[in-house]
């Protein structure tokens, strides 16, 4: 931090700027923040619970909304956010890479063999949201999700 302050104080001084703020202010706009608060959009980021980096709409059983420990089978990726947020359309964050170890945790058999834990009714619920995401990408569903539903 002192260097910091040490090379602002020089760029400061060297270009003969009348700064306008105390140099404690110009430090703290520059890491972020603002009269010892964190900046409105790191703020906002930070308020919304999150798993693995990613939101509870990213995972097909949410035990508690607020706990994200009881978040399970997460299938999107991060670009969620932008999709929450109307940018693109939620079908694009599917994260294909997961939806094999999802749909098989859903299955009897587990994926690596352990069954999510949860009640059956958020089991059936999970399997149709999964059924849901490969139909509209035009993809076959699974066997064992098809058994669920």
């Amino acid at each position: 931090m002192n260097k910091l302050k040490q090379a602002i104080a020089r760029i400061t001084q060297s270009q003969n700027v009348v700064a306008r703020f105390s140099l404690n202010n110009v430090v703290a706009r520059f890491i972020g923040l603002k009269g010892g608060q964190m900046s409105k959009v790191k703020e906002s980021v930070s308020k919304e619970a999150t798993k693995e980096g990613l939101p509870k709409e990213a995972f097909a059983i949410v035990g508690d909304p607020e706990d994200p420990e009881t978040w399970k089978l997460p299938h999107h990726t991060k670009a969620i956010f932008r999709a929450l947020k109307g940018r693109i359309n939620i079908e694009k964050t599917v994260d294909w890479d997961r939806m094999p170890a999802a749909v098989a945790a859903l299955s009897r058999g587990g994926y690596r063999g352990e069954r999510v834990q949860a009640d059956p009714e958020d089991i059936i619920s999970a399997a149709r949201h999964l059924a849901r995401h490969y139909e509209k990408a035009n993809k076959p569903v699974p066997d064992s999700l098809g058994a669920l539903i």
